[in-house]
């Protein structure tokens, strides 16, 4: 089994860097394979709705010169997936909005590349928005056919510099739990 997370920081070692790997942990423990992809380390350009996924049916957008083929192919192959993202004004990075879209949009023409996968999200946040940026995540899920995996609150960790995530202790508890969580979730999809 395998986790793939993608994460939208432009920051490579960030906040959302600590969080997705704090999901990972517990997933790792269970001996689940995990691998985190940065889609935000360079330009990645937003869906332009021209609908030639639709018209190709070859599980990739016509972009070729972004990360974005990449990253729905490690999404495709996944047993599970997590998204992270810091709160840019209440809501995802640009980056990653253009991998909900894009994505989004191949996995439809395509018959429904992540149906039936489990999907989780993470959010670094200083102060607010995160519920939002939460909500933009989760409703791609939704709308993939994905199983959410919860945890014990809603997958957000506050801090502003790099690292100060780390002291928020029941947001790196619940991330903890996220993991677990899939793990539990993953084995059972696989019986």
């Amino acid at each position: 089994m395998k986790v793939v997370g993608i994460n939208g920081s432009p920051r490579e070692d960030g906040n959302t860097s600590l969080l997705l790997n704090a999901v990972f942990q517990p997933l790792r423990e269970e001996g689940i394979e995990t691998e985190m992809v940065n889609i935000a380390l360079k330009p990645v350009r937003g869906c332009t709705g021209c609908r030639t996924c639709w018209k190709e049916k070859n599980n990739r957008c016509v972009f070729k010169d972004d990360g974005i083929n990449e990253c729905i192919g490690k999404m495709h192959g996944a047993d599970g997936i997590i998204l992270g993202s810091p709160t840019y004004f209440t809501d995802v990075t640009a980056e990653m909005k253009a991998l909900i879209d894009r994505a989004g949009m191949v996995s439809l023409a395509n018959g429904g590349l992540f149906k039936h996968k489990a999907g989780g999200c993470v959010v670094a946040v200083r102060r607010g928005g995160a519920t939002h940026a939460f909500d933009t995540m989760n409703h791609f899920l939704h709308y993939m056919q994905m199983f959410l995996v919860g945890a014990s609150y809603w997958n957000m960790a506050y801090g502003w510099g790099k690292g100060e995530i780390n002291d928020d202790k029941e947001g790196m508890v619940n991330m903890k739990t996220l993991g677990e969580n899939m793990a539990f979730l993953l084995k059972k999809l696989t019986l």
